[in-house]
């Protein structure tokens, strides 16, 4: 768990219709009812800055920004995130769940948009600093998860526009950060919504020292 005078970082990871943002907001909505002081927040996005970022990034053709570009106006979105919004929290003892964060960068412009990965990391140590204290990735076939999430996405579609080679491949990106680092939890997406809450609570309650 993190030093007691700070709060706690979680984070959500998936491809696009895993599931993962319902399931920060159900676990944000679970641990407030348990007493705790929760902040639910989302990359790209989480403060002004980063959310006029987020309108770049999400929106026109796939090929709107060569990987290098979406790795800069990523990292941009994510300083300007975490400045204004993760470290303020986490100081004032709250715990934040973020839907998304540099996992997410690892694995789509890091692996699958120019294998980018050393820069990924390079920036992120240099401009960023901070890893999660617990990441829950919600693993599920994408073939699934492509279907829901066509169905569901408004205007912000840009990136299932590149189709289900790159869902694949991002769901290999994803498993293989999961391997490699122990602040994972990967659970299977493709159950009922209940149960997949289910277990991310059960997680969660014993990463903050609950029975």
């Amino acid at each position: 768990m993190s030093d007691s005078r700070y709060g706690a970082f979680l984070t959500f990871e998936g491809i696009d219709g895993s599931g993962k943002s319902t399931q920060s907001r159900l676990l944000a909505e679970a641990l407030r009812q348990e007493g705790h002081d929760v902040l639910l927040t989302r990359e790209p996005g989480g403060s002004a800055g980063a959310e006029e970022i987020r309108s770049l990034l999400l929106h026109g053709d796939p090929d709107r920004w060569s990987a290098e570009t979406e790795l800069l106006l990523f990292t941009a979105a994510r300083r300007d995130h975490v400045e204004r919004t993760i470290t303020p929290a986490l100081e004032a003892g709250k715990i934040v769940i973020c839907d998304r964060f540099v996992d997410s960068t690892r694995a789509y412009q890091g692996i699958t948009r120019g294998d980018l990965r050393s820069k990924v990391d390079t920036l992120h140590a240099l401009m960023i600093g901070l890893e999660p204290d617990l990441t829950f990735l919600i693993d599920i076939n994408p073939n699934i998860a492509l279907a829901r999430a066509s169905k569901r996405v408004g205007s912000e579609a840009r990136f299932e526009n590149f189709g289900i080679e790159l869902q694949a491949t991002l769901r290999a990106g994803f498993l293989n950060l999961a391997h490699r680092a122990r602040r994972f939890r990967v659970l299977a997406g493709n159950r009922p919504e209940a149960e997949v809450h289910s277990d991310v609570l059960t997680y969660a309650r014993k990463f903050l020292g609950h029975v």
